[in-house]
């Protein structure tokens, strides 16, 4: 009897000091929030046409997928034409880079070499045998002028004695005239060969020279640096058009710039959406965070501090986390929070971004972030 008395009272004693235990023993701090994510609102610089719809809502989404494509208008042909043109400045600018070809410089300088030679010949004047060729004809045409004129005597003795007739006195006559000219013109042209070039010729000559030989020059240093630089500033002006082309040819094809869900699509080919206006929401996966708000009596947290998050879909499994954002300034706790503590106390704003959990969190989810360790050896839902 006494032994089954003594079991009661130890029985009854566990039970009362594990019953203390349990009332007194202190739950690891921890507040509730939700899962967030970023919300991209995706468009097009340029507007236009919707060609095609690649996505719907709710459908995940790998980094550069394809979610709508619009219509390239005019964008192809002004590209084209750009791109012809940029050829042509392109064209110009080697031109003017390379200078003249060697050929060109080589026929300016015979140019300048055929000027110079004629202006040799100017200065130095006849040569001594044209001079003495010249004298030559001179004495002949004096012999056949005295030759005519002793006919002419004798066909007018003849004439005057009946013993010849008027048609070969005429002749002779005109025999006499000719051989006269031709004296003259034999006298002229050697006084020309004697007296040398004349000033306004060799001039003449000189000037030419001096062109000749400039062009020569010009050709030799190739184009000035001013044409140079004023074509390599078109070359640019147009590269510059073409890429800004480009850029609006670019923007045709919305994608998606991170892994993520479709939030909201409302199109359909032919549809018209503006320029810089949203056309599609992605939900961004590869950054989740909860907002909760911390007691001003337990702000004994720091940035980039580990937590722990769980949520009621995982609730045996922990999620990694760390503190990237703590509010400066206090506020009323909001009506949707819970924490165990007085929620007519001021907060803190606090974000805690997951380092773990991404492919299988997602955004709206309720989640709890636990500051203290797990206690007795117990998970945080424990």
């Amino acid at each position: 009897m006494n032994g089954r008395v003594a079991a009661v009272l130890v029985i009854t004693a566990l039970l009362s000091a594990g019953l203390y235990h349990s009332q007194t023993r202190q739950q690891p701090f921890h507040v509730s929030g939700f899962i967030e994510a970023d919300e991209i609102r995706l468009g097009s610089r340029i507007g236009g046409r919707v060609k095609e719809v690649h996505v719907s809502e709710g459908r995940s989404v790998q980094r550069g997928a394809h979610l709508l494509d619009l219509e390239p208008y005019d964008l192809l042909e002004r590209r084209a034409e750009a791109a012809a043109f940029l050829q042509q400045r392109r064209s110009v600018l080697d031109r003017l880079q390379a200078g003249f070809r060697p050929e060109e410089i080589g026929q300016a300088k015979a140019r300048m070499e055929q000027t110079q030679a004629r202006l040799d010949k100017l200065r130095n004047g006849p040569r001594q045998q044209e001079i003495d060729a010249a004298a030559a004809q001179l004495e002949l045409a004096d012999a056949e002028l005295a030759r005519a004129r002793n006919r002419y005597r004798r066909a007018e003795a003849l004439f005057a004695r009946d013993a010849g007739t008027k048609d070969q006195l005429d002749e002779v006559e005109t025999e006499l005239k000719t051989s006269t000219a031709a004296v003259s013109v034999r006298r002229e042209q050697l006084g020309v060969l004697t007296a040398g070039s004349r000033p306004e010729d060799v001039a003449e000559a000189q000037a030419a020279l001096s062109e000749a030989e400039q062009a020569w020059k010009l050709q030799s240093a190739g184009f000035r640096s001013e044409e140079i630089a004023a074509a390599t500033a078109e070359v640019a002006a147009v590269q510059a058009t073409l890429e800004a082309i480009d850029r609006q040819i670019a923007e045709l094809i919305i994608a998606a710039p991170v892994d993520g869900i479709v939030d909201a699509i409302d199109l359909q080919p032919g549809d018209l959406i503006s320029p810089n206006a949203p056309a599609i929401a992605l939900i961004d996966l590869s950054h989740l965070w909860v907002r909760a708000y911390v007691p001003e009596n337990r702000l004994n947290i720091a940035l980039e501090q580990p937590v722990t998050v769980t949520v009621d879909s995982f609730r045996q499994q922990p999620f990694a986390a760390r503190i990237t954002f703590i509010s400066r300034q206090a506020e009323f706790t909001p009506g949707n929070v819970q924490t165990p503590e007085d929620r007519s106390r001021q907060v803190f704003r606090i974000k805690v971004t997951l380092t773990s959990g991404l492919d299988v969190l997602r955004p709206g989810m309720a989640a709890d972030i636990w500051f203290d360790p797990p206690q007795d050896g117990h998970s945080p839902r424990n």
